[in-house]
């Protein structure tokens, strides 16, 4: 119950948006000393730029992360916020718009890549020019970042997924579908990746895993291939979508077809996007972090680092706003939290 009541006061703090005005200071930041006896930023530079590049952009998604999460941060500590992308998500498109900000002398990328490969050289670049980089949702390699914020574990996401659509497909168990988002999600394939780790597991025997599909984050192509998992697997009996977009999409075909309550759905969505779904009892449970907390900890994390109070080192310590203080761990990783089940019970209780 505490971390429900926690999560549903960040949710509602994280929708806020707050009035910052003034000029940036052009007085140093204060410092502390550090454990090797050199002095460190103890805060943010104020009038740092900070640019949230999402997958794409229009998704309701990044819409929270960045826009209810990654700006409030930003305002707080009194830096300028923008986000800018493409439209569609590929694993090239982001590129030109990395090198634009790198042009424009942004002090911090804050970047979902499509493609854990594709920009990592105008990522570099970048850098080189006096950039941070702050990977969040899904990453690229460690060596093109200075730090990725992970929404949740690989291991935490893909067990909570298997869990729901066992608990809604019923211990008669049966045949299942992955409709993913794009098919070089870095974060979609390690999610896959241990799903099939956990169906190898006993207690999930009764399930088969007989396909996966890609709707790349596009609605319409999403919808499409929820229509065809069902034409060519007759006896289906449950879909996994663990992206926004395809969870929605995927709901509203069922919720108007000859499946509903016969093909069971659950993913990674947003309390917004799948209110209706749940409420008329075509998706039993659905789970997600709070994008915006999300959002809010990556802006926090980049300006942690554009300040010079943190470098992306493993064991280092830093404190994001109200989300209070998080270490940073392997690779450069800082981890939000664990996953939250939304249900018919409780989703009335977010807004995001």
């Amino acid at each position: 119950m505490a971390a429900r009541n926690r999560l549903i006061a960040l949710a509602m703090s994280a929708a806020l948006s707050l009035a910052v005005s003034g000029c940036a200071s052009q007085e140093p930041a204060a410092t502390q000393p550090t454990a090797g006896g050199s002095a460190a930023p103890a805060t943010i530079k104020e009038g740092l730029k900070i640019a949230f590049l999402p997958k794409q952009v229009n998704n309701p998604y990044f819409d929270a992360s960045d826009n209810k999460g990654g700006k409030v941060a930003v305002e707080e500590f009194k830096g300028v916020y923008s986000q800018t992308g493409p439209s569609e998500a590929s694993p090239s498109a982001q590129v030109s718009y990395i090198n634009t900000l790198s042009q424009q002398g942004t002090d911090v990328i804050v970047v979902s890549a499509n493609d854990k490969d594709a920009i990592c050289g105008a990522l570099q670049e970048a850098r080189t020019a006096g950039a941070k980089v702050v990977t969040y949702d899904s990453d690229t390699n460690p060596s093109c970042r200075d730090a990725f914020i992970n929404q949740a574990s690989a291991e935490g996401i893909a067990a909570s997924q298997i869990k729901l659509i066992s608990e809604a497909v019923g211990a008669d168990g049966g045949e299942i579908a992955i409709l993913s988002a794009t098919a070089n999600a870095t974060n979609q394939n390690a999610w896959i990746e241990m799903m099939k780790t956990e169906l190898a597991k006993p207690e999930n025997s009764k399930l088969k895993l007989v396909d996966t599909v890609y709707g790349d984050d596009d609605d319409q192509k999403s919808f499409q291939e929820t229509q065809g998992l069902l034409a060519k697997h007759p006896n289906l009996k449950g879909i996994i979508s663990p992206t926004t977009v395809g969870v929605a999409a995927a709901a509203r075909y069922l919720s108007t077809s000859e499946y509903k309550g016969k093909v069971q759905l659950t993913g990674l969505g947003t309390p917004n996007q799948m209110r209706e779904y749940v409420k008329n009892d075509t998706v039993k449970s659905f789970a997600l972090w709070n994008p915006s907390d999300l959002g809010y900890l990556a802006a926090y994390t980049g300006g942690a680092l554009a300040s010079g109070m943190i470098t992306g080192k493993e064991g280092e310590k830093f404190t994001a706003g109200k989300l209070g203080e998080y270490t940073i761990g392997k690779d450069g990783t800082v981890l939000l939290g664990d996953p939250f089940v939304f249900t018919k019970d409780n989703i009335d209780d977010f807004d995001f």
